[in-house]
């Protein structure tokens, strides 16, 4: 059967070369890097040149700005957590309304059961963030400011970089959560405002449990894990070495591989969007159309459920997700859909299609193909739709999430 993998966002495979370059350090160079012995130096020596690739991905200064961790969560907290430490006199914090839960999450926990005070500041109807509101939340009282550098759901691409240069004005720490930007557009942290930004190996055609957390050189830091002196003394525990290899690795072929992410899969995308909107009435696209990754999109169909969709494009070999969290049992549309103030009727059917490098032409074709039959068999079932096109759905809707 035909197949199209269409949610690189959640996750990506590993690419072969990257499982390639792992390999050995699994059995044949097995030692700890931090022992003094050469089996655990020439391990050691590895995870340095691994260092190394991500500085470069990054337009990093140095390696050591580059602390490997576990995962994108954990760095998120570590960034977060630690600069609330450096200024404990500093009891606020601000994020955005349509972060990942990595840090809506924590920032909900430290409000309700720390006593901070978290500013979310909102976005508009094409997801891009409320400056005005920004710019008032922004005082002398804030230790830090979280704000993702790329939507996870829409691909929406936020100004960071004028963002960290006002928080600086203020002498507020700056965050970005960039675990879907790193790999899909070129960074230059050298010239950034940016004090720290996370990543995600499995984003980026890396294995899964391993990450990053860019830490500029003259940071204030404290660190989330301590016990033994890796990573220098920011990060305690026993590192993941193959991951963290492997992680290199991705990061050496993201750089070879960087144009054509913002060239062919920006077409792939294009054409699965024009394709998919061309046959499918009312359906449009949610974000910041011109700037957005060159990757994702998320599409809605009006007056059907995405969980449903989901289930249909399964059973024709592609994969993608669901905008809305009634996938996970909630009848609540997800919270950056929310905050975009998506109609619930359109919400509620919304698939993002997240492509990569790996992507085909003939994936693209595959996913043209079988989405319009999809959305039309479910529509014919939908209590919303008629024999000429939608009921008045709005007004049956509504009682229901009122």
């Amino acid at each position: 059967m035909t197949t199209a993998y269409m949610d690189n966002n959640a996750t990506t495979r590993v690419d072969p070369l990257v499982l390639e370059t792992m390999l050995p350090y699994f059995s044949e160079h097995f030692g700890n890097p931090s022992s003094m012995h050469s089996f655990g130096g020439d391990t050691g020596k590895r995870l340095e040149w691994a260092r190394g690739e991500v500085q470069k991905l990054l337009g990093a200064e140095h390696d050591s700005e580059v602390i490997f961790t576990s995962c994108g969560t954990e760095s998120d907290a570590t960034a977060i957590l630690s600069a609330l430490a450096a200024f404990p006199e500093r009891r606020e914090i601000i994020t955005s309304v349509v972060e990942h839960p990595a840090v809506l999450t924590l920032c909900e926990h430290l409000e309700r059961h720390e006593g901070y005070t978290v500013h979310y500041i909102p976005v508009d109807k094409e997801g891009r963030l409320q400056m005005d509101r920004y710019a008032e939340a922004l005082s002398d009282r804030v230790a830090v400011v979280s704000i993702m550098f790329a939507n996870n759901e829409t691909g929406t691409i936020f100004p960071v970089e004028t963002l960290a240069r006002m928080a600086k004005e203020k002498g507020i720490l700056f965050h970005t959560d960039a675990v879907q930007a790193v790999g899909k557009i070129p960074l230059n942290m050298r010239d950034s405002a940016i004090d720290m930004l996370s990543l995600s190996g499995h984003k980026l055609h890396a294995p899964k449990g391993v990450g990053a957390l860019y830490l500029r050189r003259g940071t204030r830091f404290r660190p989330f894990l301590r016990g033994g002196h890796q990573e220098r003394g920011r990060r305690a525990g026993t590192e993941n070495t193959t991951g963290i290899i492997g992680l290199g690795k991705a990061a050496e072929l993201a750089l070879e591989h960087m144009a054509w992410e913002n060239s062919g899969v920006r077409r792939l995308r294009d054409r699965l969007e024009a394709g998919i909107l061309e046959q499918v009435p009312y359906s449009f696209v949610n974000g910041d159309l011109p700037n957005r990754l060159p990757n994702t999109t998320s599409i809605s169909f009006e007056y059907i459920e995405g969980e449903a969709i989901l289930l249909l494009l399964s059973r024709v070999g592609i994969a993608a997700s669901s905008g809305s969290a009634c996938t996970s049992g909630s009848l609540e549309p997800s919270h950056v859909l929310r905050a975009m103030d998506i109609p619930y009727t359109a919400a509620h059917g919304t698939i993002r299609f997240s492509l990569s490098r790996e992507s085909t032409d003939a994936e693209v074709d595959w996913v043209i193909a079988q989405t319009p039959p999809i959305i039309a068999q479910l529509r014919r079932l939908s209590p919303y739709w008629g024999a000429n096109g939608p009921i008045d759905a709005e007004k049956a809707f509504s009682p229901v999430y009122a």
